[in-house]
């Protein structure tokens, strides 16, 4: 288990227990729901606080290391690192708040989860798959440094087929983003 800490900007990632995701499980499963990020996520079906439980553990299952993300204490969304396979792996993140978007959380907490990435997992590259209409999530891999990928490494990590895939290097990442985070053992 890790814990993500920006400690100047009270903002905190944290690989949760099942536990914990079930004691977020409600607030989660309205971050989800919420019109705007259903459309943007691509979900078509309201998800159950149980069925966000329950994605948690298949991912867990299946490698990912998943995020609650933190801003002084209070949830904000969650992220996760998915489909990690031969030194890559897929990002993706929620800010689940509206009033909490467009403020500059999303870059903040995908440069913590990036930084782990290559920092503690040893990644060289990081994908994220975009629907074309989220503008604000490819706004926020443009600010890390990421460019358009359409290699088929690439779209092997598209979540839909008309999705934007854009990815980072190690090297790049290193070069554009020198925050000073504190990654822990928890």
């Amino acid at each position: 288990m890790f814990r993500i800490d920006w400690q100047a900007e009270g903002l905190a990632a944290i690989e949760p227990t099942l536990d914990e995701v079930r004691a977020h499980a409600d607030e989660l499963a309205i971050g989800y729901n919420e019109p705007r990020n259903a459309s943007l996520m691509g979900h078509t079906a309201a998800l159950t606080p149980e069925e966000v439980i329950e994605h948690y553990a298949d991912m867990a299952d299946e490698g990912a290391h998943q995020f609650l993300l933190f801003t002084n204490g209070a949830l904000a969304g969650d992220a996760d690192l998915r489909g990690i396979a031969d030194g890559a792996a897929e990002f993706a993140f929620m800010i689940g708040a509206p009033v909490a978007q467009g403020k500059g959380l999303g870059t903040k907490f995908a440069t913590m989860i990036y930084a782990f990435a290559f920092d503690q997992l040893g990644l060289a590259r990081v994908y994220a798959s975009v629907i074309p209409a989220n503008t604000a999530s490819k706004r926020v891999f443009e600010k890390l440094g990421c460019v358009v990928d359409d290699s088929p490494a690439a779209r092997a990590y598209a979540d839909e087929p008309d999705d934007i895939v854009m990815a980072i290097d190690r090297a790049t990442f290193a070069a554009r983003n020198k925050p000073a985070l504190t990654i822990q053992p928890r």
